[in-house]
């Protein structure tokens, strides 16, 4: 018998009996929109519902009447954004008004799909950031968020507020490693 033989021989006489898998419960929770504003506020964020994704504008315009740079596929942009943008466009973006695609009661997060973004580094690298969610898309927590992400095979984050960080001195410091304010608009 050879070295190889012997070694798979030991292998297969030494492999464990496959055990059953264990039953996942059903992770219930508040899914509401209440819960979702109220844990988005608690991390920094700000919530307005809107009766329509028409009505996007129209806030965009009350909150943000200050900022020139703006990048959006969903409302009047002035600058364009896409794949191929460079640093030095995006750097300058004042404000990125973006589709989130699932929204998650437990901790304020949403599910943004790359497609979405225009570009990879907008949503970080903007100084503010607006995501735009309808409200059938709030599920109450990680596990139903993840279940609606199955077979989504493309890149994509979870984003949970503005970009927040008390690593020096801890000190609570807004804004620093990304956008400085979020605002989501449920419609």
């Amino acid at each position: 018998m050879s070295s190889r033989e012997k070694i798979l021989s030991s292998i297969a006489i030494n492999k464990p009996s496959l055990a059953t898998l264990p039953n996942v419960p059903i992770f219930e929770g508040d899914g509401s929109i209440e819960r979702f504003k109220t844990v988005l506020e608690s991390i920094g964020g700000k919530a307005i519902e809107i009766t329509s994704k028409a009505d996007c504008q129209a806030v965009i315009d009350t909150y943000y009447s200050d900022l020139k740079n703006i990048a959006s596929n969903i409302i009047k942009a002035s600058v364009e954004v896409n794949l191929y943008t460079t640093k030095e466009v995006l750097e300058q973006v004042d404000l990125a008004v973006i589709q989130g695609e699932i929204g998650v009661a437990e901790n304020g997060t949403i599910w943004v799909p790359e497609l979405n973004m225009m570009n990879r580094a907008l949503p970080f690298i903007t100084q503010h950031l607006v995501l735009v969610l309808d409200k059938k898309n709030i599920v109450a927590n990680m596990h139903q968020a993840y279940n609606k992400l199955e077979g989504v095979g493309s890149y994509g984050v979870f984003i949970a507020g503005p970009s927040k960080t008390a690593d020096i001195e801890q000190a609570l410091v807004i804004g620093a490693h990304g956008a400085r304010s979020m605002m989501v608009l449920i419609y």
